[in-house]
This record gives C-alpha cells, structure tokens and sequence, in this order.
C-alpha cells in the first residue's frame, strides 16, 4: 500500500461531528456532480466505505456502490459512487452552487479542515518521505478552485504553490515541515509519526553527510596548506638562505617537514611534547608565516 493509501485509510476511519461531515463531503462532492447525479470515483475502499456512510447519516440517501478493475498500470479497483435523488437538497446543504463553496461550509477553522480533509482524500498524493524528494499536491480541475484551495492551505501557513499542468491545476507543498503539519491538521497522526521519524532520520543523516564533507575539506585545507609549507622550506634551504631564520622558526620549520600532514594544533602539541618547549597553534602559524614571508621575497627576488 502506498503512503497516500495509508494516510487515506487512517483519515477516512475519524469520527467527526455532524457539521464537520458537512464539510468533508462538500469537498468530496464538488466537481464530482453532472446535472441530476453525484458520481464519485475512487481507488480506496476505506475512502468509498467513508463516502457511502456520510451519505446515509446526513441524507438517507443509499448510494449505488459499483466495483471494477481500474485500466491504470497498477489495475487497482475503481469503486464508483452513484446517488440520483435528492441531489438538489444535497447540493444546496453542501453549499455546492459553483466552483467555490458558501462560506459556511469552511467559516470556522474546524470547518476548513474537515473540508481540507475531504479534499484530500478525493484530490491529492503526498510522497513517502523514504524517497528523495517531500512533495504533496491536490490535482485540481479550475484556476478558480486552485486558487481558493491555496488560500485554504495558506491560512494554515503552508505556503503552498499553484502550478499550471496540462489542462489540470495543482496546488502542491515540498516543504517537509509544512508537509507534516498539514497531515497534523487533516487527523493522520499515525502517519505524522511515521513521517516526523523517517524526516528527523534522513536530516540527522544529511546532516552527517554534510559535516562529513566538511571534515574532509578542511582536511584536504590542511594538507594543501602544509605542502606550501614544507616547499617554502625546501626552497630556502635551497637558495641558501635557511641559516635566517632564527632558531625559533628553524624549529617549526624541522617539525614541518617531519610531520607535513599535521594540523597547526598538532603541530604545536607535537613540539611542545618532543622538545619541551610549550608552543601554542598561535604560536606555530606565527612562525610559519614568517618563513612564508622569507620564501615570497626570496621568489621575488629570483624573479627579478
């Protein structure tokens, strides 16, 4: 089962007060209604076993329940949802005239996230936070509606997105935290759980990945650094021009060669442990520009 299924299937089993259920089938039933009929198409039994209730607890309608294989690659079951009485009364207690809803079908917050619930059940997707990217999205059939449906979204702070897509409209958020809150929002705490481990998981990891990367550079830093160094050495003691330096930066100068794959701390704690002298890294780097500054007029001077 899928993540979205799983989610569906936790949300559709809430129980809910009667003004709520008003809401919630409101959004299941908005443009999933052709003149006379309400016909409502899903994949989730769970779904199709939340709408046929929802219709016989407010309305005593009975719907006509059909089941066939789907024809999509995965050949799921198609569970279709047919009622044809009393559609006008439901209609209008929906508040179902348009493209948008009455406003007292989402006037208090409550409302909105019955209707955001509905919504979600009927129109969106939300990725596995086990894959590579965070991506929730409502396939929607009206700028009109995606538009509204953003603003539903954003009143919670989700900063939520309308993309353009064929002849389709979708609102979507990839923001993992916001991801989080809005399945916090429509009651799938199981599946919040699920997903706050698996986020907290993959950036704990991600994390590490990147202080990794970062050891590994200041590593790589370390030994470029040292290598100038010991060339600086090597050319001084080349050119002839070792002997000045005082004995203080000769005896960096030895270490470095000695150890040119040490940081400037070990460095100083290597020094200060052989020979006694205690030498801070302040002290080392000190010394060690001293003899790049030597080196650098040396080059300048051969240049010339």
């Amino acid at each position: 089962m899928s993540f979205t299924a799983t989610v569906k299937d936790e949300v559709s089993k809430l129980e809910i007060f009667e003004t709520e259920m008003i809401s919630e089938l409101s959004s299941i039933v908005q443009n999933s209604y052709y003149g006379d009929e309400i016909r409502i198409i899903t994949e989730n039994n769970a779904v199709a076993r939340l709408i046929y209730s929802l219709f016989k607890d407010l309305f005593n309608v009975y719907p006509r329940v059909s089941v066939k294989r789907g024809y999509n690659y995965n050949k799921n079951m198609l569970y279709t949802l047919e009622v044809k009485s009393k559609t006008d009364e439901i209609l209008k207690t929906l508040g179902i005239v348009g493209k948008i809803p009455e406003n007292f079908i989402y006037a208090d917050e409550d409302l909105l996230m019955a209707y955001l619930k509905g919504l979600f059940l009927m129109k969106a997707s939300v990725n596995d936070p086990k894959t590579s990217r965070y991506h929730l999205e409502f396939n929607l059939d009206s700028l009109e509606y995606a538009e509204f449906i953003q603003k539903c979204l954003n009143h919670f702070g989700l900063n939520s997105k309308v993309l353009h897509r064929e002849h389709r409209f979708v609102v979507y958020i990839k923001e993992a935290e916001k991801i989080s809150d809005f399945l916090r929002i429509i009651g799938a705490t199981k599946a919040v759980l699920y997903y706050e481990d698996i986020r907290i998981y993959r950036d704990h990891k991600n994390m590490t990945n990147r202080l990794n990367n970062c050891e590994q550079a200041n590593v790589d830093k370390i030994i470029v650094t040292a290598n100038e160094q010991v060339k600086d050495i090597e050319l001084l003691k080349k050119m002839d021009v070792y002997d000045l330096l005082n004995d203080k930066e000769k005896e960096v100068a030895f270490y470095r060669v000695k150890y040119p794959d040490a940081s400037l701390l070990e460095l100083s704690q290597i020094i200060s442990m052989e020979t006694g002298n205690k030498i801070t890294k302040s002290g080392v780097y000190h010394r060690l520009n001293k003899i790049k500054d030597l080196a650098l007029k040396v080059k300048k001077k051969s240049e010339s």
